[in-house]
């Protein structure tokens, strides 16, 4: 069996990415993510990896789709502004459907703001931060441990549906050091790389999509003939301006995800069954909402907190099902307000929905959620 072992969620990430098969990693050091490129650097050579650190976010975000494109699970891993920088081949990777997985480990912002202070501020980013329409999935872990199998998630969907996969971690669970066990790696679901079914003899076209909507891309160097481009493509992969090659492209990015929400859609209730106000909270800020959640229970409140994994696509059905059993709905975020804005319109007025907002550098105290759950509960407006 496994040892329990005092760890944190950043070496726990990338732990995770180990296990899941990643060998290759291409980063540039930023706070608060470090210690995965320092684990990442560690680690892969003794595994036959490689890691390189680059001479900025940009060329460390090219060189992973590189990688992957030759044949390895690749991983990256930034905060704040080197999020900002990725953005462009976050998109190419989208378009030319390179699965990848981004690690942002959110810090205080705009700009360089407060590098080491805690922040939920990028979530918008994670989903809008590049031009064009394409989906998004991106997920947020609120533990240690979560921090690893959300790695694995994260590696797992982005081979799946050959699509970047952003993992939304923050400062607080980034540097959280928690007692874990660790599974057996043999106990762990790993997703291959998907492989072509039919030869080139046999008419292969790398984008042609597979009963799922998802292409089959030969890596590099396999004897497939192969076109990467972040133009819209056919199914050959070479460009084509045609209107209806354009639509179908985007439509079949979208709906390859679109198909499969409920299924990628992670979340945990507690104290819901007789709940007629709720929490809904992710990440770090989770942890102090379940506590506040508890509090408010034993002064009998009838409370409840709806925690949220996957970030995107959003949890429509999740939210809308919560917003028709409760009166109100309490979002408490280290931003000015966003994930806010997805819990109001799926809620579709079934149930009020009142932000708590924090910026300052610090986290929620258990403290200052349970009054502000005591507001909600009476009905009052700050």
């Amino acid at each position: 069996m496994s040892e329990a072992r005092l760890i944190q969620g950043n070496e726990a990430c990338a732990q995770g990415a180990l296990a899941a098969g990643v060998r290759f990693f291409g980063g540039y050091p930023i706070t608060p993510s470090t210690e995965i490129a320092e684990t990442m650097a560690q680690k892969l050579p003794g595994l036959g990896g490689k890691f390189i650190q680059m001479e900025d976010e940009i060329a460390s975000m090219g060189v992973v789709l590189g990688a992957v494109l030759a044949g390895q699970k690749a991983l990256t891993a930034t905060s704040g502004p080197g999020f900002s920088l990725k953005q462009e081949l976050i998109g190419f990777a989208a378009c030319a459907e390179i699965p990848i997985v981004i690690v942002n480990v959110q810090r205080v912002g705009p700009s360089t703001g407060q590098p080491t202070s805690p922040a939920q501020g990028d979530v918008m980013q994670a989903r809008w931060g590049t031009h064009g329409d394409h989906p998004m999935i991106a997920l947020s872990p609120w533990t240690v441990r979560e921090a690893y199998d959300a790695t694995i998630l994260a590696v797992n969907y982005s081979e799946r549906f050959r699509t970047p996969v952003i993992l939304l971690m923050d400062e607080i669970v980034g540097h959280l050091r928690e007692k874990v066990v660790l599974p057996e790696l043999k106990d762990i679901e790993i997703y291959p790389r998907r492989v072509p079914k039919i030869t080139r003899a046999e008419g292969y076209e790398p984008y042609r999509p597979d009963e799922d909507m998802v292409p089959n891309v030969a890596d590099f160097g396999q004897g497939y003939h192969i076109h990467v481009t972040g133009l819209i493509h056919d199914e050959t992969g070479f460009p084509s301006g045609s209107p209806k090659v354009t639509e179908d492209a985007i439509r079949r990015m979208h709906e390859k995800i679109m198909h499969v929400q409920d299924e990628i859609t992670h979340f945990e209730e507690f104290f819901m069954e007789d709940a007629q106000y709720a929490v809904v909270a992710y990440g770090g800020t989770a942890r102090t909402a379940y506590e506040a959640v508890r509090t408010a229970r034993e002064h009998g409140l009838k409370v409840g907190m709806v925690r949220l994994m996957t970030i995107w696509p959003f949890a429509d059905k999740i939210i809308k099902k919560t917003a028709k059993q409760v009166k109100a709905i309490l979002v408490p975020e280290l931003n000015y307000g966003q994930l806010v804005g997805e819990v109001e319109r799926a809620a579709g007025g079934s149930a009020r929905v009142k932000l708590l907002a924090k910026y300052n550098t610090e986290i929620f105290t258990p403290q200052e959620l349970v009054e502000a759950i005591e507001n909600l509960c009476a009905g009052v407006d700050e």
